[in-house]
């Protein structure tokens, strides 16, 4: 447990030297890094993967408005502060890719380095993101769907087993449907949009199912559920950076099958990225895989990660020392 800030954090930590830390996405924790934790520290860092706001043993205030964007890079740097770190390279997965893509666009001076795993940078746009995603997809769209209080907290609570089952498979490169981005129907779930697997992939064990179930048998939903319902008020607080570039080094690693990528633009958005993030090196696809990119490829992402992080300069460029 660490004291970072006004947040007391659980981490999981690895190895000694320069800082590499590992932000999850939703609904997980930092066990989803628990291959690249060891991977980094027998190359010589210190890989650092944290419960973030809301999650796990660190937890969360109630309040709606305290996991905002701000709120969020603000842990990362307040963690930074109570490790002794002047630098460190951040890896982000799914919500946490956000959460290390604006750490980087907000702090370039404390961040070396920026890993984006699934969800690319995506820069303040024009508009209030929940009335447009309503306009494009409706009233079932997930990231809509979630704004309710309450209603996904209890769905995904209702049947713990149930839901890291479908959610872990059904986004999975195993997954045998075709990749979509969930739109509830009326009256529905968002565990009715998802499909149990005949049988956990090969990358997914029945202990990694039992830990998800008994971190959020704890915690419940609400507090992670908490990230989606701050989407418009990250807006109106992040008008002084629309459209502002990522100038950090930087890599991008996903899975060709990931929904993520399909929902985004596919390829050209890939080939568009270095427009808005100068200094990314070449993007990592990962064939067959899916959304669960460290968990479903742990060598090919750890191997990928290690090359960007090692071209970066090693320890001098990662502030070896704090």
């Amino acid at each position: 447990m660490v004291q970072a800030g006004g947040l007391r954090m659980h981490i999981a930590e690895a190895g000694q030297g320069p800082l590499v830390l590992l932000l999850h996405g939703f609904p997980e924790s930092w066990y989803s890094w628990r291959h690249q934790l060891v991977a980094l520290a027998d190359a010589g860092f210190h890989a650092v993967a944290p419960d973030q706001r809301g999650y796990g043993k660190t937890g969360g205030p109630e309040d709606v408005a305290e996991y905002s964007m701000l709120h969020l890079t603000g842990d990362v740097i307040a963690l930074m502060d109570a490790l002794g770190a002047r630098k460190a390279v951040l890896a982000g997965h799914d919500w946490g890719a956000p959460v290390a893509w604006n750490t980087a666009l907000f702090r370039p001076d404390r961040i070396s380095g920026v890993i984006g795993l699934s969800v690319p940078y995506l820069p303040r746009g024009s508009a209030a993101p929940v009335a447009a995603l309503r306009a494009g997809y409706g009233d079932g769209f997930y990231m809509v769907h979630f704004q309710q209080p309450g209603v996904a907290d209890a769905e995904l609570a209702s049947d713990l087993p149930a839901t890291f089952r479908r959610l872990l498979y059904s986004l999975s490169g195993d997954y045998q449907g075709a990749a979509a981005i969930p739109v509830i129907p009326a009256g529905r779930g968002i565990l009715d949009v998802s499909a149990d697997p005949p049988e956990l992939p090969a990358w997914l064990s029945q202990r990694d199912i039992d830990f998800f179930v008994a971190e959020f048998a704890r915690t419940g939903f609400t507090g992670p559920l908490n990230w989606y319902r701050n989407l418009d008020r990250n807006w109106e607080l992040m008008a002084a950076w629309q459209h502002a570039p990522v100038t950090v080094p930087a890599q991008f690693i996903a899975g060709d099958k990931d929904m993520v990528i399909s929902f985004l633009g596919g390829a050209p958005m890939i080939a568009g990225l270095r427009d808005i993030v100068p200094k990314l090196a070449e993007p990592v696809l990962l064939p067959g895989c899916g959304h669960w990119t460290q968990q479903e490829r742990p060598a090919e992402v750890t191997a990928a990660m290690l090359e960007f992080i090692t071209g970066l300069g090693g320890r001098a460029a990662t502030g070896a020392g704090g």
